[in-house]
C-alpha cells in the first residue's frame, strides 16, 4: 500500500478544487449570489454569503493543503448536506435531483477524509496530526 500513499492527496484535490472554484465564483458575483440566497428564503443573505465563501474557499484551501483536514472535512460535509436540503430539494426537477445527489456524494467523500485523515502528503502529516485510521486498521 505504500506505493499508493498519494491517493489521499489526489482525493483531496478532486474534492477541494471544485470548492475553491465555487468560492471564487461566489466572490466574483456577490450580488447574484446574495440574490439567489434571498430568493430561496434564507434569513440574512449577506451572512449566508460569507458562510458559503468561507466554507467553500477557506475550507477548500485547507482541504487541499491537508491542514486540520478531519475537522474541516466534517464541517464541509455538514455544509454539503444543508446546502442540498435548502437549495436542491425540488426532486420533480431532474437537474435539482442531480445536484442534491452530487452534494450527498461530496458529503460522503468528505466523511471519508474526516475518518481516515488527510494522508501522507499533508500539513497534518508533517505536524504529526495524521493519526491514520488506515494504518491502525491494517495493523489489527
Amino acid at each position: 500500500m505504500e506505493r499508493f500513499k498519494f491517493l489521499p492527496l489526489l482525493g483531496r484535490i478532486l474534492i477541494g478544487a471544485p470548492f475553491v472554484m465555487s468560492g471564487l465564483g461566489k466572490l466574483a458575483a456577490y450580488g447574484a449570489t446574495v440574490g439567489y440566497i434571498a430568493a430561496i428564503g434564507l434569513p440574512v443573505p449577506p451572512l449566508a454569503f460569507v458562510v458559503a465563501v468561507l466554507t467553500e474557499l477557506g475550507g477548500g484551501l485547507l482541504l487541499l493543503s491537508g491542514y486540520r483536514a478531519r475537522v474541516v472535512s466534517l464541517a464541509m460535509a455538514v455544509f454539503c448536506v444543508v446546502t442540498a436540503m435548502f437549495f436542491h430539494h425540488n426532486f420533480a426537477d431532474q437537474n435539482q435531483m442531480i445536484h442534491f445527489l452530487k452534494n450527498v456524494m461530496m458529503a460522503g467523500g468528505l466523511l471519508q477524509i474526516a475518518y481516515f485523515g488527510a494522508g501522507a502528503f499533508s500539513l497534518d502529516a508533517r505536524a504529526g496530526r495524521s493519526g491514520s485510521r488506515a494504518a491502525s486498521l491494517s495493523a489489527g
